[in-house]
């Protein structure tokens, strides 16, 4: 869905995000070998989440006390409020809403990756298209990585950031992490009569997320039950649009009574089971394996400061813009979520 938002519950994501919202904000100042990265196109409509159940509701005001403190650009809203800024919403069943009024919205994000994958090319990067199919331990350190192409490379310093087989390659080094794949379905449609307006993406009470894109509607939602795939699985569930999405856009607003699917695909998320929390920074035992692994669907707006963060740590030694220890591997051995109570 290539987006970002500052709508957490937490701090910490709140301040990864707004790093990141400033880095795609002046992604065309970075270098990729011609002058300057390509514009990410970055639409500010906003998230649009809605509460009909009084369980959601305090959910949202929760949120809204810790976002007002970060700074976050935040509005609460009430069914009429709700009704006056956006017409075609059925608002009957609402309690609340939390509309990010600057800050969220979404971009181009495989101008993001060509873009970082170009400047990193430029400062002197090189990128191996191979598996890894070992890690050599000596003792607390990882000596060397051996890549399906036969080649051994040896190394200071390992950064697992390897999404949905991030377990595989912590198993690799004789390490447990809880991050499996799990399958989320994208689909476009069209309206016979689109809403008109400036209009954010709205997470539905139903866990229904919809988004404009250009002319068409990008939408998806959370499939229950929620199993872990096969990695080569990326069959999308069509079903998942006739039987979970159009009901609840048409319940929603009379404009999603009539539309057409257009195409839909399928993607992973790196789910972490324990909180769905990144895990960030080094093993606590095997210092020099760093994980960036288990984002369970933030991962791209994340990826800026998680990847600051972790080019400090292994230039300094420690967290100096943002500190991330609370995201750091030992939550996961003394089994203490990190709970993020805004998860789509």
């Amino acid at each position: 869905a290539a987006s970002i938002r500052a709508q957490f519950s937490n701090a910490i994501n709140i301040e990864i995000s707004r790093f990141g919202l400033d880095f795609i904000r002046n992604f065309s100042d970075l270098d990729d070998g011609s002058g300057k990265c390509a514009d990410l196109a970055l639409k500010e409509n906003g998230y649009l989440f809605l509460a009909a159940c009084e369980g959601q509701q305090k959910v949202l005001e929760e949120n809204n006390r810790v976002q007002r403190e970060c700074g976050v650009d935040t509005l609460l809203l009430s069914p009429n409020q709700l009704k006056e800024r956006f017409p075609h919403l059925n608002t009957d069943d609402l309690l609340l809403g939390s509309l990010g009024l600057s800050g969220e919205g979404w971009f181009d994000n495989m101008g993001l990756l060509n873009g970082l994958i170009a400047s990193a090319r430029e400062h002197g990067a090189r990128y191996a298209k191979a598996d890894v199919t070992s890690v050599e331990r000596h003792a607390n350190r990882v000596a060397s990585v051996t890549l399906s192409s036969g080649e051994r490379v040896t190394c200071n310093t390992v950064v697992n950031a390897a999404g949905s087989r991030a377990a595989q390659v912590a198993q690799m080094a004789g390490i447990a992490l809880p991050v499996e794949p799990r399958k989320r379905t994208n689909f476009l449609f069209s309206c016979q009569s689109p809403p008109v307006g400036r209009l954010p993406l709205m997470i539905d009470p139903t866990g229904v997320f919809c988004r404009p894109e250009g002319e068409h509607f990008l939408t998806g939602c959370t499939p229950d039950p929620d199993p872990a795939v096969d990695f080569e699985d990326f069959e999308p569930r069509y079903a998942e649009f006739e039987d979970i999405i159009w009901p609840a856009l048409a319940a929603r607003s009379p404009n999603f009574e009539a539309i057409r699917f257009e195409r839909g695909w399928a993607g992973h998320y790196a789910y972490n089971t324990l909180d769905q929390n990144a895990v960030i920074g080094p093993h606590p035992e095997l210092k020099n394996f760093i994980f960036a692994n288990g984002f369970s669907g933030h991962g791209l707006q994340q990826a800026p400061a998680v990847g600051r963060a972790i080019a400090e740590w292994i230039s300094v030694g420690r967290y100096q813009t943002i500190n991330m220890e609370s995201l750091a591997f030992e939550r996961i051995v003394h089994g203490k979520p990190f709970i993020e109570k805004a998860i789509i």
